[in-house]
């Protein structure tokens, strides 16, 4: 089967990777854009390392999850500081708005010209600017995608900028910087993590390559999730959770994702609700509908082989199967107290809006089976 794999330039792994990132963006340019989640406070000692290398700085700061607008006001940011270098710093939302700025700086007319579904899907055509992606939290994996995800608060849908020149120069994956997670983002942001090693294992782009990352990621994820959020200091745990989201990243940038984001996508623009929080609490129903679907209509379909060696890898028994798997992923979510997606606001009442924008999603095209409507709504009634 043919596959195409590519990431970013460089990844730096490692408790106190971090003190290379003046060493890296003096080689990259000599202002940086530093985009920072809402509290800039947080990247004191960046903006010293850099400051240290004779590399200057503005800060952009990101309150919530981007949307247009502020990928707007980042560009113009940008701009006006005549800035030759961008640097995520934070999470997945400080490190999309990275990219998006890094990208759409290089390139005239509006981002709705680029976005996916909602936009006119024009590709980008210039190289962005040189760009460094530092992660705070373990979930996303944004550091090595070549995608942005921003809100349309006017279509109420979350959609991406997408293009293989929003690749980062250098990811720089540093888990100490994860140490003072408070256990709620430690938990959504770790069921985002172990998402994103699942979904792409079964879905319709796997590959021998990604398949690795995604064996090796579930593993480390399940042995230390729970830790994660029940003993924030475990600088073990937390190291695997930093590699289970890289490796993440690496698996959804060259395979593809599946239902859960399909639907996540939807009711992040809709609601306010956290995308991992999302993820987190549709994981165990996309599962289970998916099994059954492929128990039904596609008995004989690898996906069925590869949920069994999901819930073997998870569970660490070599005799259990796909349902055992769920199980235990219920049993998770249970445990780090995910809240439903009703409490978001999200009700009986919006289930068809939901279904319709989410079976347009791309990350819906890489579900293993083809979720018929009815079956999505089971997946969605699970959640509220």
């Amino acid at each position: 089967m043919p596959f195409e794999f590519a990431t970013a330039t460089r990844i730096y792994f490692g408790v106190g990777t971090l003190e290379n990132v003046g060493k890296i963006a003096a080689g990259l340019g000599k202002k940086a854009l530093v985009v920072t989640g809402k509290d800039p406070s947080r990247a004191s000692t960046l903006l010293d390392l850099l400051r240290a290398s004779e590399v200057e700085s503005s800060v952009f700061a990101v309150d919530g999850e981007p949307t247009i607008d502020v990928a707007k006001a980042g560009v113009q940011a940008a701009r006006e500081n005549e800035c030759d270098l961008v640097i995520g710093f934070g999470g997945g939302s400080a490190i999309d708005t990275g990219k998006a700025i890094a990208a759409l700086v290089a390139h005239d007319g509006e981002p709705l010209d680029y976005l996916e579904v909602i936009g006119r899907g024009k590709p980008l055509t210039n190289p962005s600017l040189p760009y460094i992606a530092i992660p705070t939290t373990a979930g996303t994996g944004a550091e090595v995608t070549s995608n942005a995800v921003l809100a349309s608060p006017e279509h109420r849908v979350k959609v991406s900028l997408r293009s293989p020149y929003m690749l980062p120069r250098a990811a720089i994956v540093d888990p100490a910087l994860t140490y003072e997670l408070p256990p709620d983002i430690t938990a959504r942001t770790g069921m985002d993590a172990l998402t994103q090693v699942l979904e792409p294992f079964v879905s319709n782009k796997a590959n021998p390559i990604t398949d690795g990352f995604c064996r090796e990621g579930l593993f480390r994820a399940s042995r230390s999730l729970r830790t994660a959020y029940e003993n924030g200091s475990d600088t073990a745990a937390r190291e695997d959770m930093a590699l289970a989201s890289l490796m993440g990243g690496l698996a959804l940038a060259n395979a593809k994702l599946g239902a859960v984001h399909g639907f996540a996508g939807p009711i992040g623009g809709m609601f306010d609700a956290p995308h991992g929080a999302i993820c987190a609490i549709l994981l165990a129903p996309v599962m289970r509908a998916n099994i059954q679907a492929l128990r039904v209509r596609e008995p004989q379909s690898d996906a069925m082989r590869r949920y069994d060696e999901i819930a073997r890898i998870l569970t660490g028994d070599s005799h259990v199967r796909a349902d055992d798997g769920v199980a235990w992923v219920s049993d998770l979510t249970a445990a780090l107290n995910i809240p439903p997606l009703s409490s978001y606001g999200v009700s009986e009442a919006d289930l068809p809006d939901i279904i319709e924008k989410s079976a347009s999603s791309s990350s819906m095209q890489g579900n293993p089976i083809k979720l018929t409507p009815d079956e999505m709504r089971s997946v969605l009634e699970a959640a509220l």
